[in-house]
């Protein structure tokens, strides 16, 4: 009945944070409590229906020997009115016997009231408790969430300016420049290959242009 007390009192306290700093996942752990707990209330919660099913079937039993008490005394009324003191005798007799049952049945149902409003009680407590922790259940989750994907940014970050990726990028510079240094190069080789004729040429088509130019003037198609 009370391992529900037990548990919670092993979560709150400090073996608690023992157990979450030793787990591989902490909301897995929280999660996993959170199931237990609930758990042991709806043990609790069978054991507390018994107790007051049994709490109530003492009332009944009360209930009758008193209704029965009240029977015989009325019945013992009854006989002394018709003149049969025989029977009332008797009816006293049985009165008296129902009276110590009803009194023992009496004894047994408060009893039985009381444990039932304890347990009553303590079931409230323990709901009470475990919605309590599953307000802090949800926090330490959130937390938990949030510092994994802070952890993993930061890494992230961290492995972006490492030695490794700045000298690989460097790398990669220094081949564009050798590419730009290739390409120019090419290029002063071509121009330093071209020939006397080669430049003719290009004056010969400079001078074409020119007396194109000169007629569309003339024509007035400008």
């Amino acid at each position: 009945m009370f391992k529900f007390f037990n548990r919670v009192k092993t979560v709150v306290s400090s073996e608690l944070n023992s157990m979450l700093d030793k787990a591989e996942d902490p909301v897995k752990m929280l999660d996993q409590f959170m199931r237990d707990m609930a758990s042991d209330i709806r043990e609790v919660e069978g054991s507390v229906a018994k107790q007051i099913a049994n709490e109530k079937m003492l009332k009944r039993k009360f209930d009758d020997a008193q209704a029965l008490v009240d029977k015989r005394q009325a019945q013992a009324e009854k006989a002394i009115e018709s003149g049969n003191e025989d029977l009332a005798r008797r009816a006293l007799e049985d009165k008296k016997d129902q009276e110590q049952q009803a009194t023992s049945l009496k004894e047994s149902w408060e009893r039985a009231k009381r444990d039932s409003d304890q347990l009553r009680q303590k079931l409230d407590e323990m709901k009470k408790e475990y919605q309590s922790m599953k307000l802090k259940q949800d926090s330490l989750k959130a937390r938990a969430e949030s510092a994994k994907t802070r952890t993993k940014m930061n890494r992230t970050m961290s492995s972006i300016g490492n030695d490794e990726s700045r000298q690989g990028f460097e790398r990669m510079e220094e081949k564009v420049y050798k590419f730009e240094a290739e390409a120019d190069t090419s290029e002063d080789l071509s121009e330093a290959s071209r020939t006397l004729d080669d430049e003719f040429e290009d004056l010969e088509k400079d001078g074409v242009d020119d007396e194109l130019a000169a007629l569309k003037k003339k024509m007035g198609k400008e």
